[in-house]
């Protein structure tokens, strides 16, 4: 299984991308995909997960401002980041869960700097 996340870059404070990430390989039908972010000299914390049913989850702190969404049949869960905040700079990572391997499978991570 390989994820490749796309769509970071610099940001003005007030912004909106999109992240992307498409996992392929040996997919199963019903997963867990989330994003989780790494700012430096910070751990690593969720941001969002999202159900192979579409059942959201989110952290606190981007409630109101991030949306996740998935489109199934290409594999790949998206991060709608609106109202971009300079503490929101962080490396973005995208994970899978799916029976067989507990810890997941990560992807490579997309960076993601909001200036002010």
């Amino acid at each position: 299984v390989q994820l490749q996340a796309s769509g970071g870059g610099l940001v003005q404070a007030g912004g909106s991308p999109r992240l992307s990430c498409a996992a392929s390989g040996s997919i199963f039908s019903i997963n867990v995909m989330g994003w989780y972010r790494q700012a430096p000299g910070k751990q690593r914390e969720l941001v969002a997960t999202i159900t192979s049913g579409r059942r959201t989850n989110y952290a606190d702190f981007v409630k109101g401002r991030f949306a996740i969404s998935r489109d199934n049949a290409k594999n790949t869960v998206y991060l709608q980041m609106n109202s971009l905040k300079p503490e929101d700079t962080a490396m973005y990572y995208c994970k899978l869960y799916q029976s067989g391997r507990p810890e997941g499978y990560w992807g490579q991570g997309t960076q993601v700097t909001v200036s002010s």
